[in-house]
């Protein structure tokens, strides 16, 4: 059964949520401090973690780059719960290394719907593991979940690793926002493209020169092509729109 750890130090919402959770069928446990969710990873590590950002003693910011700087689990799913919902606020979270935000308040069942949606999503896939890429400078082998660029290996985000994936699996073939938010992250609601967009404009940086095969379809999406695309300055400095 999945393990959830959720860091909240409002005790009625930490309450509620791991309730919900359990009432779901998952196993949940809520942390009132960063130190004690730091204890508890020393011995149990979870399926899926969601940090509040204000939190005593650190932010969730902090342990979220805490949880991306260690090997073990770099590639753990993380979704932001917080009350700072300003755009500003959910870039810098997606950025840091974030799956998913979620600003308060939120609904119990979309909570859920995101949380099995991640789950799912980070179950890996036996039939994908099979296929190696490579092109151009890209090379991604899933079996080994590694991603290299001119032959240097390249971090990414559980999100940004999944988004890649779906672009190489449907090379040359537009993918609207909301394939990717359905295909990615399980789920599709209204006002949530910023996602997809913020995902992207991380990828492509992190991808240097591969990244350039990702073409900005405007109005669209965004498209995977097996040659870099050649952009004036400025149409490649509107990554999003």
């Amino acid at each position: 059964m999945p393990l959830i750890y959720l860091v909240e130090d409002d005790e009625n919402i930490r309450e509620l949520v791991v309730y919900t959770l359990r009432s779901t069928g998952l196993s949940a446990r809520g942390f009132a401090s960063p130190s004690s969710f730091r204890e508890a990873m020393k011995s149990d590590l979870p399926s899926l973690v969601m940090l509040d950002i204000m939190l005593p003693e650190e932010d969730g910011l902090s342990l979220l780059a805490w949880l991306r700087s260690d090997p073990k689990t770099k590639s753990l799913p993380v979704i932001m719960l917080t009350a700072r919902g300003s755009e500003y606020d959910k870039v810098k979270g997606l950025e840091s290394g974030a799956d998913d935000y979620i600003p308060k308040p939120f609904g119990m069942m979309e909570l859920v719907a995101r949380v099995k949606a991640l789950l799912r999503r980070a179950s890996p896939a036996d039939d994908k593991k099979e296929t190696e890429y490579a092109i151009g400078a890209l090379n991604v082998s899933p079996a080994a979940h590694s991603v290299r660029v001119n032959g240097t290996e390249v971090q990414l985000t559980p999100k940004e690793y999944e988004t890649l994936l779906l672009f190489l699996e449907n090379k040359n073939i537009v993918l609207s926002r909301d394939q990717i938010l359905n295909h990615v992250w399980g789920y599709s609601f209204c006002g949530e493209s910023r996602t997809v967009d913020v995902h992207i404009r991380s990828l492509r940086k992190k991808l240097g020169v591969a990244g350039d095969m990702i073409e900005t379809i405007r109005g669209v999406g965004y498209r995977l092509r097996e040659t870099p695309v050649v952009k004036d300055t400025a149409e490649g400095e509107q990554d999003l729109d």
